[in-house]
């Protein structure tokens, strides 16, 4: 059970009796439930009693009693309220008990200073108030319940941050957040970072899978002299000159082979949007002594070449 207060006052003056009825500030009567306790107050001059009844929705036209709606105000039925010593009156209708059941609507209070009915209202002094009952309801209260989420990459081992503050790696599940919109940022070496708002829900955990993009960049490479096959991290590249694309922003070894000059293994560091150069010099071979000194012996005379010597030996001796 619920009290209404009434603070508004109206006045109303009739014939030098004075009756004050409460109303709800801001509306035209009060509202209040079905089984709700309301506090009606006022003032009757010249009048030891005030009579109340009531009328509105299957309720006799001439009104009954707020205490038992059985009694018929046009047969005696009314509630007699006492007028103090200050001409005040005060009276609480419990809405649960009227001897009856009233139904959703809007009712009228009459509250005269005789037991005048509605039907004779012109032989008293009364003032009216309205009263509009609702079906009570029930409400519960429940805790909000806290959501989370599950964050996953591609690649796994990403960073998280959500809403600025580092949180771990994927993959990860956060419990026990408020519902809301969070901001939710995956950063990993040599990829793009992501970031994306993710709406948590009570109750509810929301997946997100994300897949990360490389950093990327170009290599130009070329050899003196040219012609060379190139090699990075041990896969095939293609002949130099060559400009290779789509590589990890990240180190990488390169290799330069080209037969008979010295195969060169060196690092390179690609950059993010760029296009690196690196350029390779390549050693001859060099030749082993063997192989000098086979340079320096004459190579053996036979055949036609015996003939020769001979013919010019003859004409020196002439």
């Amino acid at each position: 059970m619920r009290s209404v207060c009434v603070p508004i006052k109206i006045l109303l003056l009739v014939t030098g009796v004075v009756l004050l009825v409460c109303s709800v500030a801001g509306s035209p009567g009060i509202q209040a439930t079905l089984g709700d306790k309301i506090p009606l107050s006022g003032y009757s001059y010249g009048s030891p009693w005030v009579y109340l009844f009531l009328t509105g929705p299957n309720l006799p036209v001439n009104g009954v009693a707020l205490n038992d709606i059985s009694k018929r105000a046009d047969q005696g039925g009314f509630t007699v309220v006492d007028v103090d010593g200050n001409d005040h009156w005060t009276y609480t209708w419990n809405t649960a008990s009227v001897g009856g059941r009233l139904d959703e609507g809007t009712y009228t209070i009459w509250v005269a200073n005789g037991p005048n009915d509605r039907s004779r209202l012109a032989e008293a002094d009364y003032s009216t108030i309205s009263v509009t009952l609702g079906e009570p309801s029930i409400v519960v209260n429940t805790p909000a319940q806290p959501g989370g989420m599950d964050l996953q990459s591609v690649p796994d081992g990403a960073s998280l941050m959500v809403n600025g503050e580092f949180r771990g790696q994927t993959p990860l599940t956060i419990n026990d957040l408020p519902a809301g919109t969070y901001n939710v940022t995956f950063s990993r070496f040599g990829f793009l970072p992501l970031s994306t708002p993710v709406q948590v829900e009570q109750g509810k955990v929301s997946e997100v899978r994300a897949t990360l993009l490389p950093r990327i960049g170009d290599l130009a490479v070329n050899t003196s002299p040219p012609g060379a096959r190139v090699l990075i991290d041990g896969a095939g590249a293609g002949i130099s000159p060559v400009t290779v694309p789509n590589l990890t922003a990240d180190n990488h070894t390169v290799t330069i082979e080209k037969e008979g000059f010295v195969p060169v293994t060196r690092p390179v560091r690609i950059i993010a949007g760029q296009v690196v150069p690196a350029d390779f010099t390549l050693e001859p071979v060099p030749l082993s002594p063997t192989t000098r000194a086979a340079g320096l012996v004459p190579a053996p005379v036979t055949g036609m070449g015996v003939i020769l010597l001979l013919l010019v030996y003859f004409r020196l001796r002439r």
